[in-house]
């Protein structure tokens, strides 16, 4: 009975290999439209069309903190036709929610990361403050002086900042804002000292020489501007690292032969130079993983991001 229950899983795995796509593949984005991570799914799916040789469509579907996207994913048909565009923001919801009608650990089998994106720290171009380590300084010394802008509580930004004013020792405030629009117009007009968001909606200003950016999140300088220092490079803050995530997930039970058939696609597409220029182009750095490691890195930030949610007391919805 053994040997016919592993005849059986191998028949599966193969049927599986074999047949899959059968029809039409569905990406559920938990954002709306025109968005980085919009951009990036739709770039993506082009290009795993061509290769799978099925429509590959995106479903946007925004709202609540992108439980109504994961939900959906989370109980679709596990056969590998319906995809969630998992995101760090997965993760926080772990902690930010009290209760969630899905378990991001167990419901979703991790397909591949897609890309990476800087998380930057931004001053008016009329800040006194020229450089990373001058803010960092100004907000240990001035308690209470120090005025950080973010979007709505609880997103990836504004845990981002709660994260750094506690690991650089800062006494700041932390302000959310409805958008990154609102937190730009409040950084022009004073009303903040400095902003914490995703790099590309701010480049526009930046290029401007509106506001300045200051340094990023994450483990590299941005490429463009090498002069801009990582928050790590601080004393004191070498362990500092944050970057905002995209990838693919699908539905916990989908047979481990398209979860690896998927993979493998995802990986071609993301190793493309005219991929990873294009999604350059959104200043998305194109990162695959295999399901393992992105299982890892889901993993680690449900811990940090439930840790930091903690310890700034930020209510559970």
């Amino acid at each position: 009975m053994h040997a016919a229950l592993l005849s059986a899983g191998f028949s599966n795995m193969a049927w599986a290999q074999a047949v899959f796509p059968s029809k039409p593949l569905r990406i559920v984005v938990p954002f709306g439209a025109g968005g980085v991570a919009d951009l990036t799914a739709r770039a993506v799916a082009q290009q795993l069309s061509v290769n799978l040789g099925q429509a590959v469509v995106i479903d946007n579907r925004p709202g609540a903190g992108g439980i109504v996207a994961a939900e959906l994913v989370a109980k679709a048909e596990p056969d590998g036709h319906t995809l969630l565009l998992m995101s760090n923001g997965t993760a926080v919801s772990a902690g930010l929610f009290k209760s969630l009608p899905f378990n991001p650990r167990t419901d979703f089998a991790p397909v591949s990361l897609l890309g990476l994106f800087d998380i930057a720290i931004v001053v008016p171009e009329s800040s006194p403050h020229k450089s990373l380590a001058e803010l960092i300084g100004f907000g240990r010394t001035h308690p209470g002086q120090l005025n950080i802008g973010t979007i709505n509580i609880g997103s990836t930004q504004h845990l981002a900042a709660e994260l750094l004013r506690t690991q650089a020792n800062l006494i700041a405030q932390i302000i959310p804002y409805n958008g990154t629009p609102a937190v730009i117009n409040a950084l022009r007009g004073g009303q903040i000292d400095a902003a914490v968001e995703i790099l590309g909606p701010l480049k526009p200003q930046i290029n401007a020489k509106t506001v300045r950016l200051l340094g990023v999140m994450g483990t590299n300088r941005p490429k463009d501007q090498p002069q801009v220092p990582v928050v790590r490079e601080l004393p004191g803050l070498s362990n500092f690292n944050v970057a905002s995530w995209n990838a693919l997930a699908a539905p916990a039970k989908t047979p481990q032969a398209v979860v690896k058939r998927l993979n493998a696609e995802v990986v071609k597409v993301l190793a493309d130079p005219a991929m990873v220029q294009r999604l350059a182009g959104f200043n998305v750095q194109a990162q695959s993983s295999t399901s393992g490691q992105l299982a890892q890195l889901l993993d680690a930030d449900i811990q940090r991001w439930s840790d930091v949610i903690q310890k700034a007391e930020i209510p559970q919805q």
